[in-house]
């Protein structure tokens, strides 16, 4: 069974769709963690998730309320963790514990849902189970113009029930 995949898209709408397909797997008490640089497309890919999920409400990262709560088929809870860092982009990352207790970040890991987090630097030494999802911009050569127009997605399983529902997403994106 598969731990990494490497996924290229060419837009935001397939961006999003691929996003959609991983959605129409997950399943309660799974955790996806979500990476890249501002503007790299993790909104694209989280409203993805949730329309994958039933969501109908519109989904946007709630970079200033820390948490948003959409109901699907499942409950899709959806973090963003950017302002608990002391300098987000830098490569050695401070987390404070203390800020993610107040947002209750532990009684939202009880397995009811879908936890979506972006910005989750720092949190997978407290976690057992997840998918990572890197996203950084691609180049691509448009009459001989270097365009920043595609994403690579870079994937990763880490415990069991992750290495599964990748290997599902993997099939039902073939």
């Amino acid at each position: 069974m598969a731990n990494e995949w490497l996924m290229t898209t060419t837009s935001p709408d397939e961006t999003r769709r691929f996003g959609v397909c991983l959605g129409g797997v997950l399943q309660a008490g799974d955790v996806v963690l979500l990476g890249g640089p501002l503007g790299a497309g993790k909104t694209h890919f989280a409203q993805g998730i949730a329309q994958g999920l039933g969501v109908e409400e519109p989904v946007t990262s709630p970079t200033f309320t820390l948490v948003a709560e959409y109901e699907g088929r499942l409950p899709l809870i959806h973090m963003d963790l950017y302002r608990l860092y002391d300098e987000p982009t830098a490569e050695v990352v401070t987390l404070h514990p203390a800020a993610l207790a107040q947002i209750g970040f532990d009684d939202y890991l009880d397995g009811s849902g879908v936890v979506l987090i972006e910005w989750a630097r720092g949190v997978e030494s407290d976690l057992d189970d997840y998918l990572s999802v890197d996203i950084a911009h691609g180049l691509q050569a448009v009459d001989d113009d270097i365009r920043a127009t595609t994403r690579e997605l870079r994937v990763r399983a880490e415990g069991a029930a992750a290495r599964q529902r990748l290997q599902e997403w993997m099939d039902a994106w073939a």
